[in-house]
């Protein structure tokens, strides 16, 4: 848990990272073999294997989906990295402040696409892996379970 969040929806913004990665392969939309062998090493030194890279869908805050592209699959990290450098080669601005940390679309006159929390020293954005949930709750087994997701989840505000 960070700040009160499940761990499940933060990705934590990375400037040592190369790429945007994560371990869930069920997130993944037009993923892709790599055509060679490829590793990422983590910051205890340890080697991770890279099977896919694809897109992933993420609902923000604002109840828009944004989509990181270019992400990594590695299926042994434990941590969703959002890497600073990459968001820059693909046309956004990031900045930090004691507030939290702001990403922009420079390609749309600065547009916020995403606003992240500080956390001590760290930066996270906080999102929902809507179209996972959403795949989930509509792959039911029959009306009791969908009668079941709506009282769990029903109404949620945002």
């Amino acid at each position: 848990m960070i700040g009160g969040v499940s761990d499940n929806n933060v990705w934590y913004v990375d400037f040592g990272a190369l790429n945007h990665m994560t371990s869930h392969g069920e997130w993944f939309r037009d993923a892709k073999d790599l055509k060679t062998l490829g590793f990422v090493e983590t910051g205890d030194d340890t080697t991770h294997l890279i099977t896919q890279i694809g897109k992933v869908s993420l609902s923000m805050q604002d109840g828009q989906t944004k989509y990181l592209k270019d992400i990594l699959h590695v299926p042994t990290v434990t941590k969703k990295l959002v890497s600073v450098g990459q968001m820059v080669e693909q046309g956004l601005q990031v900045t930090f402040n004691p507030n939290g940390c702001f990403v922009k679309n420079m390609k749309n006159q600065g547009k916020l696409i995403a606003k992240g929390e500080r956390n001590g020293q760290m930066f996270t954005l906080d999102v929902n892996m809507f179209e996972v949930i959403s795949m989930l709750f509509t792959h039911g087994k029959g009306p009791g379970d969908i009668g079941i997701w709506h009282k769990r989840v029903g109404h949620v505000n945002l």
